[in-house]
């Protein structure tokens, strides 16, 4: 088993990256995990062409969700589907993040036929891996080990994969959707100790890529206001990663906080435009920190993830067509925003090594690059 990395060795490994500027990846005609990887419904060629919209605007990353439900079905199958993936991501100059476990949206799910999506509702068929009943019956634990040894056996040597995402917003899930602190405490302790093995099994295998489980609820200021959860996390790390959907100040206030681990920082989800948190506010100011961004979304379709997580998010329903939630690219690779598109391959074109990045300002409508003392002193007071 190796050990965790040290902070010197995560460092190393990030100065030897670029600049990591992603999406979190689902294809348009898939309503969740299930339904892109089964058999039935893996659609390479959808895949591939959205891949490449994604390298078209300087994509080099993309965070991608597995389930443990497909490793029990068919463990070959699976197998040989990522790898398909993998090398289409790989054609496009694409590394992949793999999420192993994810505790969002719904609790109970199930092989086969997934739903069509909910007329109005933000991913209204997104499922959990393992669903809540497998987590309480502690004769499935056997299988879950087999399914992180077996996925990270296989690809943990693989160049084309960029890093194990062990379990996303672990203490998520729809029975915590407003957050009570007792609910939130019940399915952490739920899961705490399936992710502290997981870590575990994932290691056992020795891959070449770090493994992370970011952290997105509450304070994060000092180490003791962290709960036992997000301790695990991110002292179980080899690289930190967390969630944020906050506007500049807040994503840059957090990123301050993380850095008392003095390990490499990536923000494996962004972007939620009525909440202030767009490409324009982040991205800037993800680059010149050096942390790695994936934004949620790519192509608008059965996820609906351009609409928002509740009504109360965005006020003006009406006018979701002009402004989106997430996602970057309607059906046909029509940008969503051209001037986002814009600004995303003129950040993608800087080389991340440069200390100073060019700032954007808006000149006659169109966005141009600027290198003026000015408009850096303005950006960092943003």
């Amino acid at each position: 088993m190796r050990e965790q990395w040290t902070a010197e060795a995560a460092n190393r490994w990030w100065a030897a990256q670029p600049w990591l500027m992603g999406c979190n990846f689902t294809p348009s005609n898939a309503i969740n995990q299930l339904e892109m990887w089964q058999s039935e419904s893996f659609d390479l060629p959808v895949i591939e062409e959205e891949l490449a919209l994604a390298a078209s605007v300087g994509m080099n990353a993309v965070r991608v969700y597995l389930h443990d439900l497909l490793w029990l079905e068919d463990p070959t199958g699976f197998v040989a589907r990522i790898h398909s993936f993998l090398a289409a991501a790989d054609r496009h100059g694409i590394r992949t993040m793999l999420v192993l476990f994810d505790s969002c949206w719904h609790p109970e799910p199930a092989l086969g036929p997934q739903p069509q999506p909910k007329p109005g509702v933000h991913n209204s068929g997104w499922v959990q891996s393992p669903g809540i009943p497998a987590l309480r019956d502690s004769t499935q634990r056997g299988r879950l080990e087999a399914y992180v040894r077996g996925i990270v056996a296989h690809f943990g040597q693989d160049p084309r994969v960029l890093a194990w995402d062990i379990w996303n917003e672990p203490d998520n899930g729809p029975e915590v959707s407003l957050c009570d602190a007792n609910e939130l405490a019940a399915k952490a302790d739920l899961v705490l100790p399936l992710l502290r093995d997981a870590f575990g099994w994932a290691r056992e295998m020795d891959p070449i890529q770090p493994l992370t489980s970011a952290i997105w609820l509450g304070d994060w200021s000092s180490p003791e206001r962290l709960s036992p959860l997000q301790h695990a996390q991110t002292t179980l790390s080899d690289v930190v990663s967390f969630h944020n959907y906050g506007d500049a100040a807040d994503f840059t206030q957090r990123a301050d906080w993380l850095r008392a681990f003095d390990r490499p920082l990536v923000c494996t989800e962004f972007m939620a435009r009525p909440a202030g948190s767009t490409f324009e506010a982040i991205l800037p100011v993800a680059k010149a920190s050096g942390i790695g961004a994936f934004c949620w979304g790519l192509v608008r379709g059965k996820t609906q993830t351009h609409l928002p997580w509740e009504s109360w998010e965005n006020p003006n329903l009406a006018g979701l067509q002009e402004k989106w939630f997430h996602d970057i690219f309607d059906a046909g690779g029509v940008a969503h925003d051209p001037e986002e598109v814009e600004l995303l391959r003129l950040l993608s074109a800087i080389d991340a090594r440069t200390p100073h990045w060019p700032l954007l300002e808006v000149a006659g409508g169109r966005r141009r690059a600027s290198s003026s003392a000015k408009a850096q002193r303005n950006a960092k007071a943003a």
